[in-house]
């Protein structure tokens, strides 16, 4: 290809990390974007409604068609890419293993952008993790896709602190829009330019699994600082989830804002309420106390902790029991 011709290119994603990406590959005067690939739509909610993912949904308001792909994988599919001449094909939040045969199709390869700082967590749940450890700062990497679940080389990183008290709904937001202000350039230094990737230290790689609803269920003997992070990391889902009385039998709550009180009387007993009013409800933990803020009741849209109280009253000295999904 000539030096100044547009960059061809197919996109893989799903989740919001991919929404702003897209836009910055369909507005690069140096891209040339010929096509759209997402998860098929997944039925949702208490209905089961079908629902597209974030990409697709947001891509086809832009007036593009998006190919809805069970498995990137079939000769259909690899047919499709061959007819397009795409020169590379680019990755990102997408939710499936690209086997050998095409990552072979494109002769720049598969670029994949993935939202940590490679080698710490890969995997499928890097932001999440990210908050849940403690990281001050995380980051977006370009790597080249390999058979291996994100062992491949990297081309660059970009980094991006965490924000005090900031949850994954946030961090994922910015991150894609980090990943979409460098993503044009990356893209054309790698095919025009022959930048070439630096291969991955795996001695230090650490990885993030994929989370599941039961990750959410609260412990109360854990440290309060450790709740709060899994408050935050698991924000909008699964949410982290207890169990409080209420006057027609116990209620679960998503608890969705909180905060750390370290001037707190020792209990006995981690989930012991030891406080409720105005700033909310007080929760002892096993270590420190959780002040919880906002709330979302099972059935109800979110609402402010006292509002809650007001009509659901708890009584300081009540214990509030572990939850383990199943019981409600």
């Amino acid at each position: 290809m000539p030096e100044n011709t547009p960059v061809r290119l197919y996109y893989l994603a799903s989740g919001k990390l991919g929404i702003p990406i897209f836009d910055a590959l369909r507005t690069h005067p140096k891209i040339s974007l010929l096509g759209v690939g997402s998860q098929p739509d997944r039925a949702a909610g208490r209905k089961q409604q079908l629902l597209a993912t974030p990409v697709a949904s947001y891509a086809e308001e832009q007036g593009f068609e998006v190919d809805r792909l069970a498995s990137v994988n079939t000769p259909a599919f690899l047919n499709q890419l061959r007819e397009l001449d795409i020169e590379l094909l680019v990755v990102a939040s997408f939710g499936q293993l690209l086997k050998p045969e095409l990552l072979s199709v494109p002769p720049a390869g598969c670029l994949n952008v993935h939202a940590s700082l490679l080698p710490r967590f890969r995997g499928a749940s890097p932001i999440n993790m990210a908050i849940l450890r403690g990281d001050d700062i995380t980051g977006v990497s370009f790597m080249q896709m390999e058979a291996g679940l994100d062992t491949g080389p990297v081309y660059c990183q970009y980094t991006l602190p965490i924000l005090e008290r900031e949850n994954a709904d946030s961090l994922e937001q910015r991150l894609g829009q980090l990943a979409a202000d460098h993503i044009g350039d990356v893209i054309w230094r790698i095919v025009r330019q022959g930048l070439q990737p630096t291969p991955q230290l795996d001695d230090a790689a650490t990885y993030a699994r994929k989370i599941k609803k039961q990750d959410g269920a609260i412990r109360w003997e854990l440290p309060a600082d450790q709740i709060l992070r899994m408050i935050l990391a698991y924000s909008p889902w699964p949410r982290v989830a207890a169990i409080v009385p209420a006057g027609k039998g116990p209620k679960r709550i998503q608890i969705t804002d909180a905060e750390v009180v370290t001037d707190t009387t020792p209990v006995m007993r981690p989930g012991t309420v030891l406080g409720q009013g105005r700033d909310g409800l007080l929760v002892a933990c096993g270590q420190h106390a959780l002040r919880i803020q906002r709330l979302i009741p099972e059935g109800r849209p979110e609402m402010r902790a006292d509002d809650f109280l007001r009509g659901n009253p708890i009584p300081n000295g009540t214990i509030l029991e572990n939850f383990f999904p199943g019981e409600q």
